[in-house]
């Protein structure tokens, strides 16, 4: 018995067995984790389109302050800065050539900006039936506008990865499309 002893006295680590366990629980551990970091990453991808449509929406206010009219973003003098992840729509919606688009126009062109209100977005009557949910656009006479965002922040694929909002005069941000 004490030889026994004697053989494992000097004998020192973790077992293949030990080991594997731990593989594997870091494994299940990063399972979990991963698809909740790149959800979390694409909600903060999120803000640059609002914060880029909250500009937007001052540019309009003030332009509307001094000429009476909303103007197009050459008139306004907006342009989002660095490399956007979105693509800025005001005036008639179109992803191709139209001067008053700017951004990322690397998208899949979303189909509809049917009225989704994925936000909860409410009016000063505290309903959530707005009429709202229009095409990015200047009205004629251009009393009223509407600009949209819409890029990919995610990797879904075709137009489930899509996400889009838009704002209006009123200032009610809408998340029109889950691209999360």
């Amino acid at each position: 018995m004490l030889s026994m002893l004697r053989g494992k006295k000097g004998k020192k680590g973790f077992t293949l067995i030990e080991l594997m366990i731990v593989v594997a629980i870091i494994g299940i551990l990063a399972a979990i984790a991963i698809p909740n970091f790149l959800k979390f990453q694409a909600k903060s991808k999120q803000s640059e389109a609002k914060s880029n449509l909250g500009a937007i929406f001052t540019g309009e206010t003030s332009y509307f302050g001094e000429g009476n009219a909303y103007g197009d973003f050459t008139k306004i003098n907006w342009s989002p800065s660095g490399t956007p992840r979105y693509h800025y729509f005001l005036g008639t919606f179109s992803a191709t050539a139209n001067d008053v688009n700017v951004g990322n126009d690397n998208v899949v062109n979303i189909t509809s900006w049917a009225v989704n209100n994925l936000n909860g977005v409410t009016d000063n009557t505290s309903t959530t039936t707005l009429t709202v949910g229009v095409a990015p656009q200047l009205e004629t006479p251009v009393a009223t506008f509407t600009a949209g965002a819409t890029g990919v922040i995610s990797n879904k694929t075709g137009a489930g990865g899509q996400d889009a909002w838009e704002i209006n005069e009123k200032r009610q941000l809408l998340w029109i499309q889950d691209g999360i």
